[in-house]
Order: structure tokens, then sequence, then C-alpha cells
């Protein structure tokens, strides 16, 4: 059975009953014992709610838990009417669309690899959903800003990254936000990542484009215009006798003209050019010289990149993502450039590959969900836990 698009059932929930929602849907299942010593409750009190919860459809049995003293307990997890949510990588080479429950339990999954359309993708997934509740919130990633606030949660900022949102023909009247890739990507490492342990840190993502995700105090920092880490935008060059072209640091550090920097530094000797930096990284990886010039060169400059990054913000660590950044052939040139030019900064690569933006958008797909349920504002929605 797919899900319906209706946002609010029923009637509204007592106070106590939406904390222990909360609380049942971090935890995926929970006898009423535990979720009376993590929501703070008193247990009449959670077996009161726990029969609200099950008259809502937004919490059922799932089997019995047996104690160490032959005591046995219920144990609950979220009901049919909890429904569930969609996550949307709407990258600049590919869509993936992932249907998740409100425990964050993946449902179904669909990528455009295979020349299905966005909207085809979305459609796919919500047909597999076998969760009947409603379809409680969207997700989108998009690889540029999102800022511009509307009253169902926020539209892309710019005409081409709006044109293919409206392309993904996602369900009426659901509440859709959407958020930069970038901070996604750093949502992810925060609470899945390489940077689990840190509240503080830079998520540096270079691929076939260039951004910055920040996280200061937990929290994911998105600035005024909601463009905080748009280092494209970075002037470059600067130097003397040039002009600073218009996200001309991306034209120069992205994948693009990687391949094309090294198409030109390619000898006769050298054999087949590569046409993709992940080409170029195997041949260098395999010892070839002139591969492993250009990927030097290359580490050379994310590692300036990261000198401004460090110079602005003292992050303390750096995580570098993305098809290019994550490469370990990087970390050397990196972090000798970031010693020559600044103070010490961990640097490492992060850990969760390509699925970062799509992982982040997930959590906070599941996050806003929940929020939908139980009604009102949830502080840290995107922070650290």
């Amino acid at each position: 059975m797919t899900a319906t698009t209706d946002v609010h059932s029923g009637h509204p929930l007592s106070d106590s009953a939406r904390a222990v929602f909360a609380v049942l849907a971090a935890a995926g299942s929970a006898t009423r014992p535990q979720l009376a010593a993590q929501s703070g409750l008193s247990k009449p009190t959670v077996s009161s709610v726990m029969t609200e919860l099950e008259a809502a459809g937004l919490a059922a049995r799932s089997g019995t838990a047996h104690g160490g003293t032959g005591r046995s307990a219920a144990v609950y997890r979220l009901g049919p009417a909890s429904g569930s949510v969609l996550a949307i990588d709407l990258g600049s080479t590919h869509t993936e669309v992932r249907g998740i429950a409100l425990d964050g339990t993946v449902l179904a999954v669909q990528r455009t690899d295979d020349d299905l359309r966005p909207a085809e993708a979305v459609h796919a997934v919500l047909g597999r959903l076998p969760v009947p509740g409603p379809l409680r919130a969207v997700v989108v990633a998009v690889p540029d800003v999102a800022a511009r606030q509307e009253s169902g949660g926020t539209r892309p900022a710019t005409s081409r990254i709006a044109v293919a949102f409206e392309a993904l023909e996602l369900p009426p009247g659901v509440p859709v936000h959407v958020e930069n890739n970038v901070n996604c990507a750093a949502l992810a490492e925060l609470h899945d990542g390489a940077a689990r342990d840190r509240h503080s840190f830079a998520y540096l993502q270079v691929g076939y484009n260039i951004g910055l995700g920040i996280v200061y105090g937990g929290q994911v920092l998105r600035g005024a215009n909601g463009a905080a880490g748009e280092v494209a935008r970075l002037p470059y060059p600067w130097a003397e006798g040039l002009r600073a072209e218009h996200e001309g640091l991306e034209a120069y550090a992205g994948a693009r003209s990687l391949v094309r920097r090294a198409a030109y530094a390619w000898r006769p000797a050298d054999g087949d050019r590569p046409e993709t930096a992940e080409r170029l990284f195997a041949l260098a990886a395999d010892g070839h010289l002139t591969a492993r010039r250009m990927v030097t060169e290359h580490a050379g400059e994310v590692g300036r990149l990261a000198a401004a990054v460090t110079a602005v913000l003292d992050p303390g660590l750096i995580v570098l993502g993305g098809g290019i950044g994550a490469n370990p052939q990087l970390l050397p040139g990196v972090n000798a450039e970031l010693e020559r030019l600044s103070w010490p900064t961990k640097v490492v690569c992060s850990v969760l590959g390509n699925s970062g933006t799509v992982v982040g958008a997930t959590r906070l797909a599941v996050a806003r969900g929940v929020q939908n349920v139980i009604g009102g504002d949830q502080p840290g929605i995107d922070s650290a836990p």
C-alpha cells in the first residue's frame, strides 16, 4: 500500500504523547519502562500515553521482551499512521530518492542512473512504500543556495534549480524543505561520519562543484541569505593585473577543469588521456607520472582553499568530501600546503563518500517528519544530539 499525502490525521496529541512519540521514533522500538526512562515521565503516565498513541495509530505492539527476573514487557514500535518521509538528492549529475519511515528505516530507494526521469524516481519510491500512513515531509538537497521561504517550507533561490525542482512533481500538500547539498553532507558527517566527536568543523566538498558546509556549536551555519559556505564565489584569480571572475575558483578547481588541465599536460607517451577525474586518480594510484603530478598540483590548490577556510573560520577540523576531495591521495598535498600557509588544522577524508548528501537529507527529513506529527517547533533539528 502506498503512502497518502495527508499531512495531519486524528486529534492533537497531548504534550506527554508528543514527548513519548519523539523518543519512540528515535529508538525504533522500546518497552514502556524504557520510554519512561528516556522521556523522564512516570510509568503510569507512559502507560496512559501508549493507549493514546495506539488509538491514534501512531504506536503498535511489536512483541514482548523478557527480563532476567522472568518478567515480561510489551515492545512498541511506530504505528501505521506515523507515515513516512522522502529525502531527495537532486544532484548535478544524478537524482536519488529515498522513502524513509520516521524511525529512520529506509523503505525504498531509486536513482536516476538507469535513465529514469527525476519525477519517475519519485513516483517509483512512492509506489513502493509499504507504510499506509501519510507522507509527512519531503527534503530536497540541491547544489545551490536554498533560501526562499514560502508557506509550505523553503524553495530554491535560483531559477535553474527551481526548474529542476518542479520537474520532481512532488505530491501536493506535503511540507517541502529545500536544503543546500553541502549542508546536508556536513550534517551527515556530524552525526554519522568523520566529525561525530566534533561540534565545530568545516566540510569542504571538491568535485563537480565546490562548496563548504560550516558546523559551529553543533549547528549548520546558513548565513543571512542561506549562502554561508559558497566558497565557489571567493575572488579568483586574486593577483595583480588579473580580474577576478564570477565563480572563477570553482571553474578552476572543479573536476571538469582538472580533467581539462590534465588533457593539456598529457604527452603522447602517456597513453590514453583520462576522460574523468576518477580515471585520472586511478592512473595516479597506479604510479602514472603525469597523472601523479596533476593530482599533486591539484592537492596544492585544495590546500590553498583549505588555508583560506582556516584563516576565516579556524574550524579545528576540515573534512574533505566530494568526488575529488574524498580521495586520500589529496591528503599529503593538502596538509603540506595548509601547514605552510596556516596554523595546524586536522584534515581527514569523508567516510561517507558520495552518499553523504542523501544521508544528511534523510536525517533532516526524518526530523521534520517527526516534528510534523508532534506539532510545534523542534529545536536543534539539524544539530548534534
